[in-house]
């Protein structure tokens, strides 16, 4: 990897429904309204990054499948986020589920994301990568290309057991392809504050893996389902509400 400036953040988790995509698209907003030039990378076939910030996967015409079969390049498929003065999308769609499996044919398949985002990392502060619920070379290629890892966790037992499996594939991109990777902590998400499950999951996550829960934790709100829905994050959709202020706290710790 080459020593850069901007930062690179993979938000990773295998198990569906921990809100890494909110996660991804509150920060980027957040780290926008810092003044920080931010490019998030929606990583997932799903495209529900690319969906949340207001396109519609199925009418683009470029995307990052694009560029991983070597038909163009990321400054060519980067789209400016409608409404959110410094913040850049690199867009998915379903092709990219057919992108995995070109990507397991190449030479050096694990770095392919990292070079192809290298000639435009100058021209932004912040990236964030949001990385698909599995553990298969999408999500490797996305903690390859970056500098650190933010992982969002629901409150509960099974999300739990999801950490352990990630941290082993972690080390595996430590061992094979980035020696440098490093952990910048958890993010508790859909967090409930009066059960002590919830509490005890954080507790388990502090001293069994020895990892930093970031705080605060981000409680659970009606207000994260209504904002895709209309193309925008929570900070814009419900500015002043306890999620919208939790995601622009983490943020100013992240960019610091």
């Amino acid at each position: 990897m080459l020593t850069r400036m901007t930062e690179v953040l993979a938000v990773a988790n295998q198990k569906g429904g921990v809100a890494k995509t909110t996660t991804v698209h509150s920060l980027g907003v957040a780290m926008a309204e810092l003044g920080r030039r931010t490019l998030v990378v929606d990583l997932d076939p799903q495209a529900c990054l690319t969906f949340s910030l207001g396109f519609d996967p199925d009418r683009l015409d470029q995307s990052l499948h694009d560029v991983f079969v070597r038909r163009t390049k990321v400054a060519d498929v980067c789209l400016p986020v409608p409404d959110v003065a410094g913040l850049t999308l690199v867009p998915a769609t379903i092709d990219l589920a057919g992108a995995e499996v070109h990507l397991l044919t190449r030479t050096g398949r694990e770095h392919v994301l990292a070079r192809a985002l290298e000639p435009v990392l100058d021209q932004y502060d912040m990236v964030l990568i949001d990385c698909p619920p599995s553990l298969g070379v999408l999500t490797i290629n996305g903690l390859t290309a970056a500098g650190s890892v933010l992982i969002p966790l629901q409150c509960e037992a099974l999300s739990n057991r999801g950490v352990g499996q990630l941290l082993d594939t972690i080390e595996d991109v430590r061992a094979f392809a980035h020696a440098d990777l490093a952990i910048r902590g958890v993010i508790a998400t859909m967090y409930d504050e009066r059960t002590r499950h919830g509490r005890a999951v954080l507790e388990e996550v502090q001293t069994r893996y020895g990892l930093t829960v970031l705080q605060p934790p981000v409680r659970k709100s009606v207000r994260f389902a209504e904002a895709p829905a209309v193309g925008k994050s929570i900070l814009q959709h419900a500015p002043s509400s306890p999620g919208a202020e939790a995601y622009r706290s983490l943020a100013r710790q992240l960019v610091r």
